[in-house]
């Protein structure tokens, strides 16, 4: 049986300003650093072979840190960084709901019917998250680490369930949680979407 499992970044300069990043490319803050060791420390049981990373700062840094907690090295894949937010990056989420409250709900409610301002083409997301995909199935090894963005994370996870993307914002991850999908044969299930226990110390 293949598991695959999913995390978020750990907590980036813009996360903790609460601005929104897309592809900007910030970096951890202390926080995100600790964040990152304690979800390798968590990952220990689990016999990772191999570890994908998006390209951007934020996941591959967070990759590089749990995969020196697990001995394992990291593999960058562009196909899995965040959406490109349009001309909504860079703005304060204060910003947002002062002045684009509605537009803002109607987008996490369905980002297929409501995209942001030059947000990236949403089936242009959409390939290249199946492409991704399709890659993690067709690998020999079972336990696979991937360390991406909310909406490269939770865009996996509408591909595997074959939901479209109109939910992709129907669930959210917080920083290095965790989600879980394990494939047998042709079965696949979701055994759980953001855990973080492992950040009890934290909160």
């Amino acid at each position: 049986m293949k598991k695959i499992f999913l995390c978020r970044h750990g907590q980036s300069e813009y996360n903790a300003k609460k601005i929104i990043q897309g592809h900007i490319d910030t970096d951890l803050t202390p926080k995100g650093i600790v964040q990152a060791r304690l979800t390798g420390e968590r990952l220990k049981k689990e016999n990772i072979k191999r570890i994908f990373s998006s390209d951007l700062k934020r996941a591959y840094k967070t990759a590089l840190i749990i995969g020196d907690v697990l001995g394992v090295e990291v593999e960058i894949d562009k196909r899995i960084r965040e959406m490109h937010f349009g001309q909504w990056e860079g703005r304060a989420y204060e910003h947002i709901y002062t002045y684009n409250l509605d537009h803002w709900q109607n987008w996490l409610k369905n980002p297929v019917a409501c995209p942001l301002p030059s947000q990236e083409d949403i089936k242009e997301f959409e390939e290249r998250i199946k492409s991704f995909w399709n890659y993690l199935k067709s690998l020999k090894e079972e336990n696979i680490l991937v360390v991406g963005h909310g909406g490269s994370i939770q865009g996996i996870i509408c591909t595997a369930l074959d939901w479209g993307m109109e939910y992709l914002w129907g669930m959210m991850h917080t920083n290095t949680g965790l989600s879980l999908i394990e494939i047998n044969k042709n079965n696949v299930s979701i055994k759980y979407i953001n855990e973080d226990s492992h950040l009890a110390e934290q909160k």
